[in-house]
């Protein structure tokens, strides 16, 4: 299916042409009601009540003015429009001078409703490694960013190293504050997982950190980790710091950990910002880095890993399904078994984008969207100087065949299971 990715501005310029609007280019300074062009030949007058559809122009772009009154004098015709504009017109701001038949407004309502007719027949692709599964659960929520799934792969092989498994205390640096556990009843892998209860009496930048053997990451794309956290968490309210010195105090890598839920176990994925100097990583701590009060925070299985060297394998579709009600992915016994202990790739697709500005680009066929909005437009109720009926009806007739066409190449999905 061709995309051109087009801005709305573009989009409408296309159709613009297929219903006689004009392109023209300010040729002098006007006023906040007058705009200059040598574009136009017509008698004075001939412009009234068209629209002009600014295309440029920091603070006019994308306003639309009726044109009250039009005169020519040195072939450049003066188009007075009202309401004011924002800025005086200039050499070279552009417009869209449209049909009084027209409004610009209505053919941006009709890009809309062409969109929505193609809603849930053709998707905008998206792909999310956002979840992980542990071995035990069958159900996990959905990205909202999907409306179709049609593909779930899990990551069979990939280069990683352990820097630690979470699952005992931390040794090397304690805060008073922050109190350590191996919790062996609330995990994601191994036999326990390390609970740290944070004080209300923390203070930000509060951390403790653990020793580890000289660990090269040089050829490592990402941390991961499982974190849990009893009350939610903004984004770099935590950190995870790893250091090329004993102790820990001069961080190689502080890496932000994203918004948390409360109470909820997130496989959480960070991309290494200074790979190149992870040749000798010896120290790991938690960050405490807000100050956000009393809370308790579970790590879990924390290691670096080559993202651009995974492989990945399909899994049967018949091993999985979409509980549309709960948005969730549902794995069958015999899914959970295939997927084991693994990070997902969930690929499908969101609903296209309506087009709410000029710069919005189009998520779909643009030649869809300009035919069928061309087809609409011709078959409006509109009135204006375009009375030939018989003429607007062929041209509509001309414009659904072409929207027709460019419909019958969206792709056929297959496997595709429908979220929302």
């Amino acid at each position: 299916m061709p995309i051109q990715a087009r801005t709305r501005e573009q989009i409408e310029t296309a159709i613009g042409y297929n219903l006689g609007a004009e392109v023209i280019e300010a040729d002098a300074g006007g006023t906040t009601t007058t705009f200059l062009t040598d574009d136009i030949f017509s008698a004075a007058n001939d412009q009234n009540g068209k629209w002009l559809e600014f295309t440029s122009g920091a603070n006019n772009r994308g306003e639309v003015r009726r044109v009250t009154a039009s005169t020519i004098a040195s072939d450049r015709t003066t188009l007075t429009f009202a309401p004011a504009v924002t800025d005086a017109t200039a050499s070279p701001d552009t417009a869209l001078l449209w049909p009084a038949s027209y409004r610009p407004e209505a053919i941006r309502e009709f890009i809309n409703n062409t969109i929505l007719e193609a809603t849930g027949k053709v998707f905008d692709t998206e792909e999310s490694l956002a979840l992980h599964t542990d071995g035990k659960n069958i159900r996990f929520a959905l990205p909202a960013v999907f409306a179709m799934v049609h593909s779930v792969y899990y990551r069979s092989s990939f280069p990683s190293k352990l820097l630690s498994a979470a699952d005992a205390v931390w040794t090397t640096s304690t805060d008073a504050d922050i109190t350590q556990l191996a919790d062996t009843e609330d995990r994601r892998k191994g036999g326990a997982s390390q609970r740290l209860t944070i004080a209300a009496g923390a203070s930000a930048n509060d951390f403790i950190g653990q020793d580890i053997s000289s660990t090269n990451l040089r050829n490592m794309t990402h941390l991961e980790l499982w974190i849990k956290s009893s009350v939610a968490t903004a984004a770099a309210d935590l950190h995870i710091l790893l250091d090329d010195t004993a102790g820990g105090g001069s961080a190689v890598e502080t890496l932000e950990v994203p918004a948390l839920a409360a109470a909820t176990w997130t496989f959480v994925r960070i991309a290494l910002a200074n790979p190149q100097l992870d040749g000798a990583i010896v120290n790991i701590r938690f960050r405490y880095t807000a100050d956000i009060g009393a809370v308790v925070v579970w790590l879990n299985d924390i290691r670096a890993v080559n993202n651009n060297e995974s492989v990945w394998v399909k899994i049967p579709s018949r091993l999985w399904h979409i509980d549309r009600s709960a948005r969730d992915l549902v794995f069958t016994e015999d899914g959970r078994s295939v997927a084991g202990y693994a990070l997902l790739k969930i690929v499908g697709g969101d609903n296209p984008a309506l087009l709410t500005a000029a710069t919005t680009v189009s998520e779909i066929d643009d030649e869809f969207i300009i035919a069928r909005a061309s087809e609409m437009a011709l078959l409006s109720n509109a009135k204006g100087p375009e009375t030939d009926l018989d003429g607007r009806l062929q041209r509509a007739a001309y414009w659904r065949g072409i929207a027709d066409r460019a419909r019958h190449k969206f792709p056929f999905l297959v496997g595709a299971k429908i979220v929302t």
